[in-house]
Protein backbone atom coordinates (compact mmCIF):
# COMPACT_ATOMS: atom_id res chain seq x y z
CA UNK A 1 0.00 0.00 0.00
CA UNK A 2 1.24 3.36 -1.03
CA UNK A 3 2.50 6.17 1.41
CA UNK A 4 -0.41 8.30 -0.52
CA UNK A 5 -3.24 5.59 -0.18
CA UNK A 6 -2.31 5.53 3.72
CA UNK A 7 -2.62 9.16 4.27
CA UNK A 8 -6.03 9.10 2.14
CA UNK A 9 -7.64 6.15 4.64
CA UNK A 10 -6.19 7.67 7.71
CA UNK A 11 -7.91 10.75 6.76
CA UNK A 12 -11.41 9.43 5.72
CA UNK A 13 -10.79 7.36 9.21
CA UNK A 14 -10.58 10.38 10.99
CA UNK A 15 -13.36 12.26 9.54
CA UNK A 16 -15.66 9.07 10.01
CA UNK A 17 -14.22 9.18 13.78
CA UNK A 18 -14.94 12.89 14.32
CA UNK A 19 -19.01 12.37 12.34
CA UNK A 20 -19.83 9.84 14.74
CA UNK A 21 -18.65 11.64 17.51
CA UNK A 22 -20.26 14.79 16.36
CA UNK A 23 -23.56 13.09 16.00
CA UNK A 24 -22.76 11.14 19.37
CA UNK A 25 -22.48 14.25 21.36
CA UNK A 26 -25.67 16.22 19.05
CA UNK A 27 -27.75 12.80 20.38
CA UNK A 28 -26.48 13.07 24.17
CA UNK A 29 -27.77 16.61 24.23
CA UNK A 30 -30.86 15.62 22.98
CA UNK A 31 -31.64 13.19 25.32
CA UNK A 32 -31.97 10.43 23.20
CA UNK A 33 -31.26 7.59 25.91
CA UNK A 34 -34.12 9.49 28.01
CA UNK A 35 -37.16 7.86 28.50
CA UNK A 36 -40.17 10.18 27.27
CA UNK A 37 -42.74 10.43 30.88
CA UNK A 38 -44.02 13.73 28.97
CA UNK A 39 -45.87 11.04 26.74
CA UNK A 40 -46.96 8.83 29.59
CA UNK A 41 -50.60 9.92 29.90
CA UNK A 42 -51.38 8.95 26.47
CA UNK A 43 -51.17 5.33 26.86
CA UNK A 44 -54.51 3.34 27.35
CA UNK A 45 -53.56 1.71 30.56
CA UNK A 46 -52.74 5.58 32.52
CA UNK A 47 -55.63 6.27 33.77
CA UNK A 48 -56.76 2.70 35.10
CA UNK A 49 -53.99 3.41 37.73
CA UNK A 50 -55.57 5.54 39.98
CA UNK A 51 -58.70 3.82 42.00
CA UNK A 52 -60.65 7.30 42.06
CA UNK A 53 -62.96 7.41 39.22
CA UNK A 54 -62.63 11.44 39.15
CA UNK A 55 -58.90 11.01 38.38
CA UNK A 56 -59.23 8.62 35.65
CA UNK A 57 -62.17 10.78 34.09
CA UNK A 58 -59.25 13.52 34.67
CA UNK A 59 -56.76 12.00 33.12
CA UNK A 60 -58.80 11.59 29.76
CA UNK A 61 -59.54 15.29 29.81
CA UNK A 62 -56.04 15.35 29.98
CA UNK A 63 -55.96 14.92 26.74
CA UNK A 64 -57.87 17.63 25.29
CA UNK A 65 -56.79 20.00 22.84
CA UNK A 66 -55.83 23.11 24.52
CA UNK A 67 -54.39 26.55 23.44
CA UNK A 68 -50.17 26.98 23.45
CA UNK A 69 -50.26 23.35 25.03
CA UNK A 70 -50.25 25.59 28.54
CA UNK A 71 -53.01 22.84 30.08
CA UNK A 72 -54.40 25.38 31.86
CA UNK A 73 -56.29 22.73 34.16
CA UNK A 74 -56.84 22.76 37.82
CA UNK A 75 -59.28 20.37 39.70
CA UNK A 76 -60.60 20.42 43.37
CA UNK A 77 -62.01 16.51 44.58
CA UNK A 78 -65.15 17.37 46.65
CA UNK A 79 -64.06 16.02 50.11
CA UNK A 80 -67.99 15.35 51.27
CA UNK A 81 -68.87 13.34 47.67
CA UNK A 82 -66.77 10.67 45.83
CA UNK A 83 -68.12 11.23 42.56
CA UNK A 84 -67.92 15.00 42.54
CA UNK A 85 -65.12 17.14 41.17
CA UNK A 86 -64.85 20.76 40.34
CA UNK A 87 -62.42 22.47 37.13
CA UNK A 88 -61.24 25.28 37.87
CA UNK A 89 -58.35 27.85 35.39
CA UNK A 90 -55.27 27.65 36.01
CA UNK A 91 -54.09 31.90 36.57
CA UNK A 92 -50.61 30.93 36.25
CA UNK A 93 -50.99 29.15 32.68
CA UNK A 94 -52.17 32.24 31.05
CA UNK A 95 -50.51 33.01 27.79
CA UNK A 96 -51.38 36.80 27.99
CA UNK A 97 -49.72 38.03 25.49
CA UNK A 98 -51.14 36.54 22.53
CA UNK A 99 -54.00 35.33 24.55
CA UNK A 100 -54.47 38.15 26.66
CA UNK A 101 -58.53 38.23 27.82
CA UNK A 102 -58.23 34.46 28.38
CA UNK A 103 -60.50 33.75 25.57
CA UNK A 104 -58.29 30.68 24.35
CA UNK A 105 -57.73 29.75 27.84
CA UNK A 106 -61.41 29.32 28.36
CA UNK A 107 -61.92 27.48 25.14
CA UNK A 108 -59.83 25.00 26.68
CA UNK A 109 -61.59 24.26 29.86
CA UNK A 110 -64.47 22.93 27.49
CA UNK A 111 -62.17 20.64 25.22
CA UNK A 112 -61.23 19.22 28.84
CA UNK A 113 -64.71 18.79 29.54
CA UNK A 114 -65.69 17.04 26.72
CA UNK A 115 -63.15 14.55 26.95
CA UNK A 116 -63.82 13.75 30.44
CA UNK A 117 -67.43 13.05 29.37
CA UNK A 118 -66.71 10.68 26.62
CA UNK A 119 -64.54 8.69 28.55
CA UNK A 120 -66.97 8.91 31.35
CA UNK A 121 -69.75 7.16 29.09
CA UNK A 122 -67.24 4.61 28.03
CA UNK A 123 -66.36 3.86 31.60
CA UNK A 124 -69.67 3.99 33.05
CA UNK A 125 -70.75 7.25 34.13
CA UNK A 126 -72.66 9.49 33.68
CA UNK A 127 -71.32 13.18 34.02
CA UNK A 128 -73.48 16.12 34.96
CA UNK A 129 -71.41 19.24 34.20
CA UNK A 130 -72.69 22.64 35.70
CA UNK A 131 -70.67 25.50 33.56
CA UNK A 132 -69.88 28.51 35.93
CA UNK A 133 -71.83 27.66 39.59
CA UNK A 134 -71.15 30.36 41.01
CA UNK A 135 -71.25 32.68 37.99
CA UNK A 136 -68.85 34.33 35.74
CA UNK A 137 -65.76 35.25 36.61
CA UNK A 138 -64.83 39.46 37.92
CA UNK A 139 -63.06 40.50 34.60
CA UNK A 140 -61.86 43.54 36.58
CA UNK A 141 -59.93 40.42 39.39
CA UNK A 142 -59.37 38.01 36.64
CA UNK A 143 -56.81 35.89 37.90
CA UNK A 144 -58.53 36.33 41.44
CA UNK A 145 -61.75 35.19 40.38
CA UNK A 146 -60.37 31.99 38.15
CA UNK A 147 -58.94 30.32 41.90
CA UNK A 148 -62.56 31.25 43.24
CA UNK A 149 -64.98 30.35 41.18
CA UNK A 150 -65.24 27.35 39.14
CA UNK A 151 -65.68 26.82 35.44
CA UNK A 152 -67.77 23.71 35.84
CA UNK A 153 -68.99 21.77 38.85
CA UNK A 154 -68.83 17.52 37.37
CA UNK A 155 -70.83 15.30 39.48
CA UNK A 156 -70.59 11.53 38.38
CA UNK A 157 -73.26 9.27 38.84
CA UNK A 158 -72.51 4.92 37.85
CA UNK A 159 -74.36 3.45 35.24
CA UNK A 160 -73.65 0.60 32.87
CA UNK A 161 -70.76 1.46 30.46
CA UNK A 162 -71.52 2.45 26.99
CA UNK A 163 -69.20 2.08 23.97
CA UNK A 164 -68.76 5.45 23.21
CA UNK A 165 -67.50 5.20 19.52
CA UNK A 166 -65.29 8.29 19.92
CA UNK A 167 -63.41 6.44 23.27
CA UNK A 168 -60.61 5.30 20.77
CA UNK A 169 -60.08 8.61 19.31
CA UNK A 170 -59.10 10.77 22.66
CA UNK A 171 -55.59 9.00 22.28
CA UNK A 172 -54.68 10.32 18.70
CA UNK A 173 -52.64 13.79 18.58
CA UNK A 174 -55.54 16.66 18.43
CA UNK A 175 -54.03 19.25 15.88
CA UNK A 176 -52.18 18.14 12.68
CA UNK A 177 -50.28 20.90 11.05
CA UNK A 178 -48.83 19.33 8.40
CA UNK A 179 -50.20 19.94 4.49
CA UNK A 180 -53.69 17.79 3.61
CA UNK A 181 -54.23 15.71 0.89
CA UNK A 182 -56.35 17.92 -1.78
CA UNK A 183 -59.27 15.65 -1.69
CA UNK A 184 -62.46 17.31 -1.21
CA UNK A 185 -64.78 16.15 2.19
CA UNK A 186 -66.91 13.52 0.85
CA UNK A 187 -70.70 14.13 1.36
CA UNK A 188 -70.83 11.40 4.18
CA UNK A 189 -68.29 13.12 6.13
CA UNK A 190 -69.46 16.46 5.85
CA UNK A 191 -73.19 15.34 7.27
CA UNK A 192 -71.25 13.52 9.84
CA UNK A 193 -69.28 16.60 11.11
CA UNK A 194 -72.14 18.95 10.86
CA UNK A 195 -74.69 16.76 12.87
CA UNK A 196 -72.65 17.10 16.39
CA UNK A 197 -73.68 20.17 17.08
CA UNK A 198 -76.80 20.31 19.09
CA UNK A 199 -76.06 23.64 20.93
CA UNK A 200 -78.72 26.69 20.06
CA UNK A 201 -76.21 29.26 21.14
CA UNK A 202 -73.18 28.02 19.01
CA UNK A 203 -72.95 27.73 14.49
CA UNK A 204 -70.59 24.92 13.26
CA UNK A 205 -70.07 25.84 9.81
CA UNK A 206 -68.01 24.04 6.94
CA UNK A 207 -66.85 26.16 4.05
CA UNK A 208 -65.53 23.95 1.14
CA UNK A 209 -65.87 26.20 -2.03
CA UNK A 210 -62.87 27.39 -3.55
CA UNK A 211 -63.38 31.43 -2.21
CA UNK A 212 -63.81 30.09 1.04
CA UNK A 213 -60.53 28.29 1.06
CA UNK A 214 -58.21 30.80 -0.67
CA UNK A 215 -59.77 33.36 1.98
CA UNK A 216 -59.59 31.93 4.93
CA UNK A 217 -55.98 30.23 3.99
CA UNK A 218 -54.98 33.99 3.45
CA UNK A 219 -56.26 35.01 7.15
CA UNK A 220 -54.24 31.99 8.64
CA UNK A 221 -51.11 33.07 6.99
CA UNK A 222 -51.69 37.37 7.60
CA UNK A 223 -52.19 36.32 11.27
CA UNK A 224 -49.02 34.64 11.24
CA UNK A 225 -46.85 37.32 9.76
CA UNK A 226 -48.56 39.66 12.40
CA UNK A 227 -47.86 37.41 15.29
CA UNK A 228 -43.78 36.60 14.07
CA UNK A 229 -43.15 39.97 13.19
CA UNK A 230 -44.06 40.84 17.44
CA UNK A 231 -41.27 40.37 19.69
CA UNK A 232 -43.14 40.26 22.66
CA UNK A 233 -44.89 37.62 20.95
CA UNK A 234 -41.88 35.46 19.67
CA UNK A 235 -40.44 36.00 23.40
CA UNK A 236 -43.53 34.41 24.87
CA UNK A 237 -43.54 30.83 22.58
CA UNK A 238 -39.56 30.83 23.05
CA UNK A 239 -40.31 31.09 26.94
CA UNK A 240 -42.26 27.38 26.28
CA UNK A 241 -40.01 25.89 23.85
CA UNK A 242 -38.54 22.82 24.88
CA UNK A 243 -35.63 21.72 23.11
CA UNK A 244 -34.56 18.81 24.62
CA UNK A 245 -35.70 15.26 26.25
CA UNK A 246 -34.94 16.60 29.49
CA UNK A 247 -36.69 19.65 29.19
CA UNK A 248 -39.83 17.95 28.04
CA UNK A 249 -39.59 15.36 30.89
CA UNK A 250 -39.43 18.36 33.23
CA UNK A 251 -41.62 20.99 31.62
CA UNK A 252 -44.49 18.62 29.84
CA UNK A 253 -46.19 21.41 28.87
CA UNK A 254 -45.19 23.82 25.89
CA UNK A 255 -43.62 23.65 22.25
CA UNK A 256 -41.05 21.55 20.60
CA UNK A 257 -39.81 20.50 17.63
CA UNK A 258 -42.78 17.80 17.68
CA UNK A 259 -45.37 20.12 16.87
CA UNK A 260 -44.07 20.52 13.40
CA UNK A 261 -43.91 16.79 13.00
CA UNK A 262 -40.50 16.27 13.53
CA UNK A 263 -39.37 12.80 14.88
CA UNK A 264 -36.67 10.27 14.66
CA UNK A 265 -33.03 10.85 14.02
CA UNK A 266 -33.56 14.80 12.67
CA UNK A 267 -35.58 15.46 15.85
CA UNK A 268 -32.57 14.11 17.71
CA UNK A 269 -30.06 16.44 15.31
CA UNK A 270 -32.26 19.68 15.76
CA UNK A 271 -32.53 19.34 19.53
CA UNK A 272 -29.09 18.62 19.90
CA UNK A 273 -27.84 21.75 17.69
CA UNK A 274 -30.60 23.78 19.83
CA UNK A 275 -29.52 22.28 22.97
CA UNK A 276 -25.57 23.60 22.71
CA UNK A 277 -25.95 26.51 19.99
CA UNK A 278 -29.28 28.05 21.48
CA UNK A 279 -28.44 30.62 18.90
CA UNK A 280 -29.81 28.54 16.32
CA UNK A 281 -33.45 28.88 17.32
CA UNK A 282 -33.39 32.69 17.25
CA UNK A 283 -36.29 34.93 15.95
CA UNK A 284 -36.04 35.60 12.51
CA UNK A 285 -35.55 31.66 12.07
CA UNK A 286 -38.72 30.36 13.77
CA UNK A 287 -40.13 33.00 12.17
CA UNK A 288 -39.47 32.07 8.53
CA UNK A 289 -40.60 28.79 9.27
CA UNK A 290 -43.66 29.84 10.96
CA UNK A 291 -44.59 32.00 7.93
CA UNK A 292 -43.69 28.99 5.62
CA UNK A 293 -45.79 26.47 7.68
CA UNK A 294 -48.47 29.16 7.31
CA UNK A 295 -48.03 29.03 3.28
CA UNK A 296 -48.19 25.56 2.97
CA UNK A 297 -50.84 24.93 5.30
CA UNK A 298 -52.72 27.12 3.25
CA UNK A 299 -52.51 25.83 0.04
CA UNK A 300 -52.70 22.25 1.25
CA UNK A 301 -56.36 22.64 3.21
CA UNK A 302 -59.50 21.62 1.15
CA UNK A 303 -62.06 23.08 3.73
CA UNK A 304 -62.48 25.24 7.02
CA UNK A 305 -64.74 24.80 10.13
CA UNK A 306 -66.10 27.79 11.75
CA UNK A 307 -67.35 27.85 15.63
CA UNK A 308 -69.30 30.88 16.08
CA UNK A 309 -71.23 32.01 19.26
CA UNK A 310 -74.02 34.15 19.59
CA UNK A 311 -71.96 36.39 21.91
CA UNK A 312 -68.44 36.19 23.71
CA UNK A 313 -68.89 35.71 27.32
CA UNK A 314 -67.17 32.99 29.37
CA UNK A 315 -69.75 30.16 29.18
CA UNK A 316 -70.01 30.08 25.15
CA UNK A 317 -66.22 30.16 25.06
CA UNK A 318 -65.95 27.01 26.93
CA UNK A 319 -69.08 25.53 25.04
CA UNK A 320 -67.50 26.29 21.81
CA UNK A 321 -64.68 24.24 23.30
CA UNK A 322 -66.58 21.28 24.40
CA UNK A 323 -68.33 21.13 20.43
CA UNK A 324 -64.59 21.86 18.65
CA UNK A 325 -63.46 18.63 21.08
CA UNK A 326 -66.42 16.92 19.35
CA UNK A 327 -65.75 18.22 15.78
CA UNK A 328 -61.98 16.49 16.56
CA UNK A 329 -63.40 13.46 17.54
CA UNK A 330 -65.70 13.36 14.94
CA UNK A 331 -63.16 14.16 12.60
CA UNK A 332 -61.20 11.30 14.02
CA UNK A 333 -63.71 8.93 13.24
CA UNK A 334 -64.07 10.02 9.29
CA UNK A 335 -60.71 9.45 8.88
CA UNK A 336 -59.72 13.34 8.92
CA UNK A 337 -57.52 15.69 10.66
CA UNK A 338 -57.53 19.05 11.87
CA UNK A 339 -55.39 22.27 12.86
CA UNK A 340 -57.24 25.64 14.77
CA UNK A 341 -55.55 28.76 13.00
CA UNK A 342 -56.00 31.13 16.20
CA UNK A 343 -53.63 33.83 15.36
CA UNK A 344 -56.09 36.02 13.50
CA UNK A 345 -58.80 35.40 16.13
CA UNK A 346 -56.28 37.19 18.88
CA UNK A 347 -57.52 40.03 20.90
CA UNK A 348 -54.31 42.40 20.95
CA UNK A 349 -54.11 45.50 19.15
CA UNK A 350 -51.94 44.79 16.14
CA UNK A 351 -54.23 42.07 15.44
CA UNK A 352 -57.31 43.80 15.86
CA UNK A 353 -57.82 44.91 11.91
CA UNK A 354 -57.80 41.86 10.06
CA UNK A 355 -59.54 40.06 13.59
CA UNK A 356 -62.46 43.04 12.72
CA UNK A 357 -62.51 42.22 9.05
CA UNK A 358 -62.99 38.29 9.19
CA UNK A 359 -65.68 38.97 11.79
CA UNK A 360 -67.53 41.32 9.57
CA UNK A 361 -67.54 38.45 6.27
CA UNK A 362 -68.17 35.38 8.62
CA UNK A 363 -69.81 36.39 11.90
CA UNK A 364 -72.12 39.38 10.10
CA UNK A 365 -75.18 39.26 13.24
CA UNK A 366 -72.32 40.45 15.41
CA UNK A 367 -71.35 36.62 17.15
CA UNK A 368 -68.14 35.73 17.94
CA UNK A 369 -65.79 33.39 16.17
CA UNK A 370 -64.23 31.30 18.17
CA UNK A 371 -62.15 28.93 15.90
CA UNK A 372 -61.36 29.05 12.79
CA UNK A 373 -60.36 25.02 11.75
CA UNK A 374 -58.10 23.54 8.87
CA UNK A 375 -59.50 20.22 8.05
CA UNK A 376 -58.88 17.56 5.75
CA UNK A 377 -56.82 14.04 4.88
CA UNK A 378 -52.89 14.07 6.48
CA UNK A 379 -50.17 13.20 4.24
CA UNK A 380 -48.62 12.45 7.05
CA UNK A 381 -49.17 11.38 10.71
CA UNK A 382 -47.93 14.20 13.93
CA UNK A 383 -46.45 13.28 16.93
CA UNK A 384 -48.54 13.25 20.15
CA UNK A 385 -47.75 16.60 22.31
CA UNK A 386 -46.28 16.37 25.95
CA UNK A 387 -48.51 16.11 28.66
CA UNK A 388 -47.94 16.88 32.74
CA UNK A 389 -49.33 14.22 35.13
CA UNK A 390 -52.64 14.23 36.12
CA UNK A 391 -52.15 14.37 39.64
CA UNK A 392 -50.15 17.91 39.31
CA UNK A 393 -53.84 19.53 38.33
CA UNK A 394 -54.96 18.63 41.67
CA UNK A 395 -55.25 21.87 43.84
CA UNK A 396 -55.70 21.84 47.38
Amino acid sequence: MSKRTKRSMIVLLSVVVLFVLLVSVLFTASGVFKKAKYLDPWKRDYAGQFEDPRLQLAAYGLLAANGHNMQPWKIRLDKQNPLKLSLYTDHTRLALETDPLARQTLVSQGTFLEYLKVAGEQLGYQTEIKLFPDGEYDEQNLSESMDQKAVADITLTKTAPQVNPLFDYLFLPDTNRMAYKPDPLTPEQTAQLKQINDDKDLTLTLLEDSASIQKLGAYGVEGTNIETGLARMNDESARIFRSNEYQKNKYRYGFSFEGQGTTGVKKHLLQGMITLFPSFNNEKASTKLAVQAAREAADHSPAYALIVSKDNSRTSQVKAGMLYSRLILAGHEEGLVMQPLSQVLEEYPEMKEPYTRIHKEYAPGGGTIQLLVRVGQPTQDTPLSMRREVTDLIAD
